[in-house]
């Protein structure tokens, strides 16, 4: 059995929680245009907005790592976005909570069946921190495009 990798992450952001949580859920419009440098070959394949949605994109975690993600997206009952690729173990939850008017907290955690051995270790210690990068500036670009 593979060892479990987790990357969790919070991002603050000043903008009313509703707002974030929408664009964060809509595939072909705000989340398109607020994706990442690491991210290419978007497209959405099904649905677009929420539960339903199936959208595909590369994502280039190292020079070296490619991922060819095709990603399910269902909603637990506590609205949480849930990203599911369906050609690995790897799974994102996205929590937004409000924390006033017009500000919120959103959570990120990316869980995956990692390599085992030397390089097992480093993708333990490495990969977490790169995912964090990633998905700050996804938050932090939803924001700006928010704030206009």
């Amino acid at each position: 059995m593979s060892p479990r990798v987790t990357a969790s992450s919070e991002h603050p952001a000043a903008v009313p929680a509703h707002q974030l949580r929408a664009a964060l859920a809509d595939y072909t419009g705000a989340r398109r245009a607020a994706m990442p440098g690491a991210y290419s070959q978007y497209r959405v394949e099904a649905g677009g907005t929420g539960p339903g949605t199936t959208v595909g994109w590369r994502f280039q975690a190292t020079k070296s790592r490619v991922r060819e993600q095709l990603v399910e997206v269902s909603e637990e009952p506590d609205g949480t976005l849930v990203e599911s690729d369906t050609r690995s173990s790897m799974v994102t939850r996205w929590t937004v909570v409000p924390t006033g008017m017009s500000a919120c907290t959103v959570s990120s955690t990316t869980t995956w069946d990692g390599a085992g051995g030397v390089k097992g270790f480093f993708e333990r210690t490495f990969a977490p921190l790169g995912l964090k990068r990633v998905n700050t500036e996804l938050v932090a670009n939803l924001e700006r495009a928010l704030k206009g």
